[in-house]
């Protein structure tokens, strides 16, 4: 029978820790923009170099890197992502010899009480494994981009930062789940935490059209709407824009000051989404899949217009699919 410590030995070089650098808004908005680090954990799931990891990770990265095993840090671009489930994947610029390449498993066939590891960086240790079991399996009732149902493994296998995105491995050294977030009072593990099933991964990021936007923004509706003078009933603010990223190449602009309304800290000054190819940005075209299919779906060369608010005024530019 195998052991965890053979299983580790077994699948540890097909994890990576996830290193990052964005542009983030100073405490003073007087003050330039400042250079911030991000630390995640992944895993290889193929042969030519695709990392699976977390989305709120990488999302909005000016720049992204995986650090292997034996120490070298390679280059990797975001080619897919998605926030509604909080998983992305990535493409390493290159792939050494003797990396690992980890299986994706069938979750559905993961039950509670299995036993499993989380192979990650928590505060930056790499290669730490954490033990325990699948202790429950959610499912939140949300449909996302109309293909499947958000369902979460809840597991007392330790999870603290660092190590989102890490690979949640069954005994077998498959991967059944990827780390997704830590419920925690304190901001430290108090005894479980989530990961996204191996099922919904694959539906989502391995079955579908890569598509990564580099932005991230908020849902404007209801009286957050008015207050702003949206000239609809709901739409995207953006908050952060990636540098290089499809959104940048529009000429997209995040906030430029922070504020807080309500409970709720944002960031200002950001262009506003309205609609892009004609598709509304509001909530059920996000959680349905119309507005990331009408990009997604382009054919390498054609365009889609984007209109958005800046400044109190309507503008439009077109984003053209570059060629492959």
């Amino acid at each position: 029978m195998a052991t965890l410590k053979g299983v580790f030995n077994k699948v540890k070089s097909s994890v990576v820790v996830v290193k990052t650098v964005q542009n983030e808004l100073p405490p003073d908005a007087d003050q330039p923009l400042v250079s911030s680090g991000g630390l995640g954990s992944g895993v290889i799931i193929s042969a030519d170099g695709k990392v699976l990891t977390s989305a709120h990770v990488v999302q909005t990265a000016d720049s992204v890197g995986a650090v292997l095993s034996d120490g070298q840090m390679i280059p990797a671009t975001v080619i897919s992502s998605t926030l509604l489930a909080d998983v992305a994947l990535l493409q390493l610029e290159k792939v050494p010899g003797g990396v690992g390449v980890a299986v994706l498993g069938n979750s559905d066939k993961t039950d509670v009480g299995d036993e499993v590891f989380i192979v990650g960086a928590p505060y930056g240790l790499s290669y730490s494994l954490t033990a325990g079991h699948i202790s429950g399996r959610h499912r939140s009732g949300k449909v996302i981009w109309g293909l499947t149902e958000l369902e979460l493994f809840q597991t007392d296998a330790a999870i603290n930062s660092g190590n989102s995105g890490g690979p949640v491995f069954n005994l077998k050294g498959e991967v059944v789940g990827i780390v997704s977030q830590l419920l925690s009072a304190s901001g430290v593990f108090e005894g479980f935490g989530f990961a996204v099933t191996a099922n919904v991964v694959r539906t989502l990021l391995m079955e579908q059209t890569f598509f990564w936007s580099g932005l991230d923004g908020i849902l404007l509706s209801g009286t957050l709407a008015r207050v702003l003078n949206i000239p609809q009933r709901e739409a995207i603010l953006l908050e952060q824009v990636a540098d290089n990223s499809p959104a940048a190449r529009l000429g997209m602009r995040g906030g430029i000051l922070k504020a807080t309304i309500g409970d709720e800290e944002i960031c200002l000054g950001g262009d506003v989404l309205l609609e892009v190819g004609g598709v509304v940005a509001n909530r059920a075209n996000i959680i349905n899949g119309s507005l990331r299919r009408v990009v997604a779906e382009l054919q390498p060369g054609a365009s889609v217009p984007c209109k958005f608010l800046r400044a109190g005024k309507i503008d439009a530019v077109s984003y053209t699919k570059p060629l492959q």
